[in-house]
């Protein structure tokens, strides 16, 4: 169990991966639309995607031509949700600690 929460915590380590991560939160995209929407380079939108998908936090859908990417378990927006709390807890913590020296 401790090797699987490394290991997906080692694919959720890079910022793009969260940012596509984010961007399918609203809808399932395509490599094209989420290329337009984070403004990446397509090879590598398409290099992040094949990590995620490697752990399964997404997966693809093939209609005609077209590929369709989504986030199967809400949980992995719980995970980034939760992420996010921890981080503004830090900077409200950083912020009182700096407002308690002045």
């Amino acid at each position: 169990m401790r090797s699987f929460k490394a290991d997906l915590f080692k694919t959720l380590a890079h910022p793009l991966r969260i940012r596509i991560l984010d961007a399918l939160r609203a809808a399932e995209l395509t490599v094209g639309e989420l290329t337009r929407q984070l403004g990446a380079e397509q090879s590598s939108i398409s290099q992040h995607l094949a990590a995620l998908r490697a752990k399964d936090l997404v997966r693809a859908r093939r209609e005609g031509t077209s590929v369709w990417y989504s986030v199967p378990y809400a949980a992995v927006w719980q995970l980034l949700d939760i992420a996010r709390d921890v981080y503004e807890l830090q900077v409200h913590d950083q912020q009182a600690a700096l407002e308690a020296t002045t």
